[in-house]
C-alpha cells in the first residue's frame, strides 16, 4: 500500500468521505494520514458542492486504535522531531474538526481509542454501534489522554472523564451514549445501509439516525455513577488512592488495582491537564497546552519503558520512575507543562 492510500479522501455526491485504510494497525494514524485528512478537509471546506463529511474506514476490527506509537517511541529514543511533528499536525486537524462548519458523521464502529477519540470526538453526529469499545488507555503507556481529552474528559458530568483518563477504562456503546461520546446507536450490519442513505441524502442525516436507530441497552456505567463521582472529586491522584482504600467496596478495590499498573507521573499529568483544560477557554488553548506536555513526555522514561513493556516485549511489567504518584514532584510537572520557546509552540491551521 503506498501512503496515498493509508487515507482514502473522495467526494460521493454532495458528501466528501474520509475512510481510515490501514486496516492491519487498526488505522492507527500516521503524520501523513493527518496531513491528507487536513488536506482535503480544507478543500471542502468552502465547496459549496460538500455539504457533510463522512469518516469512516475499511475493514471490521475497528475505526481507529490511536496514533502510530512505535514511532513515537522510536522518534522519543533519539531528538523526538518525528514525534512532535506527529503532534503538531495531528492537533492541528483536531482542531480543524472541532470548527469546522459543515456536519461531520463519525462511524465508531470496533475500536475507538486515542487519536480516534480526537477524530470522532469533534463530529456532530457519532455512530457507535454493539462493537464500538470506547478508551483512552494512555496512562497505561506512560502518555497521556491527548487529541483534546483536556477538553472533553473535563467537561463529562461527575467526574467521570477524570476516571476515564486515569484508569484507561474500556467502555461499550451504552456507556458511550450516557458520557454523549456517542450520540446515536446503530447495529454494525446496518451501517452499510446506513451510509448509503447519508451519501444519497446527506441533508437528511439526523432523520435518518433517528430511523436507524437501535437499543444500545443499558450503561453499566450508571450504577457506579455515584462512586465514581464521589472518589474522583479529591484534590490529587494520591487523595484518589486514599478514597479507593478507604471505599472498602468491590468495585473501588478493582479501580484501585488498575490504577497500581499505570504510570505515577502519567496520571499525574492528566490529573493537571484536566484541571487546566476544564479551564480553558478556547480548544485551541487546550491543544496549545497538549502539545508542550506531548513534546516533552514521548521522551521521557515512563513513554518509552510503558511502549517497550506494553508493545515491544509485551512482558506487561513496566518499571515506572518515579513508581508512585507521591514521588513525583511538582517541578517534574511544571516542567513538563511550561511554554515552550515562542518559535516551536503550536498553533492552528491560518
Amino acid at each position: 500500500m503506498s501512503e496515498a492510500d493509508e487515507v482514502l479522501c473522495r467526494v460521493e455526491g454532495k458528501v466528501g468521505r474520509i475512510t481510515l485504510n490501514r486496516p492491519g494497525a487498526i488505522h492507527a494514524l500516521t503524520t501523513n494520514m493527518c496531513r491528507l485528512m487536513i488536506e482535503a478537509l480544507l478543500a471542502w471546506r468552502d465547496d459549496p458542492a460538500v455539504e457533510l463529511v463522512l469518516l469512516d474506514h475499511s475493514g471490521e476490527r475497528g475505526f481507529c486504535a490511536g496514533g502510530d506509537i512505535r514511532m513515537l517511541a522510536e522518534s522519543g529514543a533519539g531528538d523526538g522531531k518525528l514525534a512532535r511533528e506527529f503532534f503538531f499536525t495531528e492537533y492541528r486537524l483536531n482542531h480543524l474538526l472541532f470548527n469546522y462548519p459543515k456536519p461531520r458523521v463519525a462511524i465508531m464502529d470496533g475500536i475507538t481509542m486515542g487519536g480516534g477519540v480526537g477524530l470522532s470526538r469533534p463530529c456532530r453526529f457519532r455512530v457507535a454501534t454493539e462493537r464500538t469499545t470506547f478508551a483512552m488507555p494512555e496512562t497505561g503507556i506512560g502518555l497521556f489522554p491527548d487529541v483534546g481529552g483536556g477538553w472533553y474528559l473535563s467537561r463529562m458530568p461527575d467526574h467521570m472523564g477524570l476516571w476515564l483518563a486515569l484508569t484507561g477504562a474500556r467502555i461499550k456503546a451504552a456507556d458511550c451514549e450516557l458520557l454523549q461520546i456517542a450520540t446515536d446507536f446503530v447495529e454494525s450490519a446496518k451501517i452499510p445501509e446506513l451510509k448509503a442513505a447519508i451519501l444519497a441524502a446527506p441533508e437528511r442525516t439526523e432523520a435518518l439516525l433517528t430511523e436507524f436507530e437501535g437499543d444500545a441497552g443499558r450503561p453499566t456505567l450508571a450504577q457506579h455513577q455515584d462512586e465514581i463521582a464521589r472518589l474522583f472529586a479529591a484534590p490529587s491522584v494520591e487523595a484518589i488512592f486514599e478514597g479507593l482504600e478507604a471505599a472498602g467496596t468491590e468495585w473501588a478495590a478493582d479501580q484501585l488495582k488498575l490504577l497500581r499498573t499505570k504510570s505515577p507521573q502519567t496520571m499525574k499529568v492528566a490529573f493537571r491537564q484536566l484541571q487546566l483544560g476544564g479551564r480553558a477557554k478556547t480548544f485551541a488553548e487546550n491543544m496549545a497546552m497538549e502539545y508542550r506536555i506531548g513534546a516533552r513526555v514521548v521522551q521521557r522514561h515512563d513513554f518509552l519503558e510503558g511502549v517497550r513493556a506494553v508493545i515491544v516485549e509485551k512482558d506487561n511489567a513496566p518499571r515506572w520512575n518515579p513508581p508512585t504518584p507521591s514521588a513525583v514532584d511538582e517541578a517534574t510537572l511544571d516542567a513538563i507543562f511550561a511554554p515552550l520557546p515562542s518559535d516551536e509552540e503550536w498553533s492552528p491551521l491560518p
